[in-house]
């Protein structure tokens, strides 16, 4: 592996995509920074950002982003060290919620700028969702829509892409686990 490396790991809910993400992270026996993306909105996800909390190892350095994924990207990544963001979904929900409209655009183009120049191992989970009917709503459809984009174009940005499904990881681009 180079001194970059950046992985997209794609699932449904309870895939097994943010377990994996964690076991490569620890793998890469460097030092691990967690950049969460979630907010909590009500009591069935605050229970799922504690899950994920004890899930994870304590000694990782943890930073609760979300918004400004590419810059706070940019300023903690390292040749030396691996950041874990989980997820660029709920990322991206916070984006569409916002009310100003160019914070999504400018965001997204922030992303796909900095991260062909991030050093060190970049490990990105994100939910694959457009695998199903296209729901009824104006916001579910925009966000299919946008989400659909993202991995597209993260994809083209990642060395190694892989799909989970029912907890079995899927190589899609780059070399099999």
């Amino acid at each position: 592996m180079t001194d970059s490396h950046k992985l997209l790991i794609l699932g449904g809910v309870r895939s097994g995509k943010s377990r994996l993400a964690e076991h490569l992270a620890i793998e890469s026996r460097m030092p691990v920074t967690y950049l969460a993306t979630a907010t909590i909105g009500d009591a069935e996800m605050q229970a799922r950002i504690d899950l994920h909390r004890a899930n994870r190892p304590a000694h990782w350095h943890v930073i609760e982003e979300p918004l400004r994924l590419a810059t706070t990207l940019s300023q903690s990544a390292a040749a030396n060290r691996c950041l874990l963001v989980d997820c660029l979904t709920l990322w991206l929900t916070n984006l569409l919620l916002q009310p100003d409209s160019n914070i999504l655009e400018n965001e997204i183009a922030a992303l796909l700028a900095v991260l062909p120049t991030l050093p060190g191992r970049i490990i990105l989970v994100s939910n694959e969702t457009n695998m199903g009917v296209t729901p009824m709503g104006e916001l579910s459809r925009r966000y299919c829509d946008q989400a659909g984009r993202l991995h597209q174009l993260v994809a083209q940005q990642c060395q190694q892409v892989i799909l989970m499904v029912a907890g079995l990881p899927h190589t899609l681009k780059g070399d099999p686990l």
